[in-house]
């Protein structure tokens, strides 16, 4: 833990790569104004010490094992912990952006950004503000244009990624092949893409469907 007097910015580090909690505690430790009281290895005991501590902001990353950074958000508003939350990551995928903003993060930083830059959304969103680089938020506009897939939808959408037919996947969910046409051609035109091959490509650029 690094101390500093007065009134400090307290700051939560959450990520599952030790040399990354190291890296930011060092980094953020020599800021004037901020705090770094602890750092969690995952989202459950990101939880554990959210709910024990006061922590003015957060540092989530998206991708850890078992609780997601989505999962973490997800938590934090359903129990109305007291912090706020930025998204630090490696990952800039339309849905990570989309998912991230809409469970609740009020900023969302990529691990390449540069100390000074860090330190202002750290600064900006402690003050009540979001803080979104301009690029990532012409995305997450883009993204917020485009009508969200049906869970239906999306179960179809993972079968196309896997290379699955219409015939194929109505065996599966137990519905026609026309029904599963239907949705197909529902998906293509949601996506913006030409055919199957392309929306199943789209989706896993967007970071619809992730691939095991």
């Amino acid at each position: 833990m690094c101390n500093q007097p007065g009134n400090s910015i307290r700051i939560l580090i959450v990520d599952d790569h030790p040399v990354v909690r190291v890296g930011l505690t060092t980094l953020l430790g020599t800021q004037p104004g901020l705090q770094v009281v602890g750092s969690a290895a995952s989202g459950e005991e990101a939880l554990d010490m959210l709910r024990s501590h006061p922590i003015d902001l957060t540092l989530l990353d998206l991708r850890m094992p078992g609780m997601s950074g989505i999962d973490v958000l997800h938590a934090i508003r359903n129990e109305g912990v007291s912090t706020r939350v930025i998204v630090l990551t490696s990952f800039e995928t339309d849905e990570d952006i989309y998912r991230s903003v809409q469970a609740g993060a009020e900023g969302y930083l990529l691990k390449n950004t540069s100390q000074g830059e860090m330190v202002d959304a750290i600064r900006a969103v402690h003050s009540g503000n979001r803080y979104i680089p301009r690029h990532i938020a012409s995305r997450l506009t883009e993204r917020m244009m485009r009508t969200d897939l049906t869970s239906r939808e999306l179960e179809i959408l993972s079968m196309v990624v896997k290379g699955l037919t219409n015939k194929q996947i109505g065996h599966v969910l137990q519905i026609s092949s026309h029904t599963v046409r239907n949705h197909v051609n529902s998906i293509i035109e949601k996506l913006d893409a030409s055919d199957r091959t392309e929306a199943a490509t789209t989706a896993i650029q967007r970071g619809i469907i992730g691939l095991d």
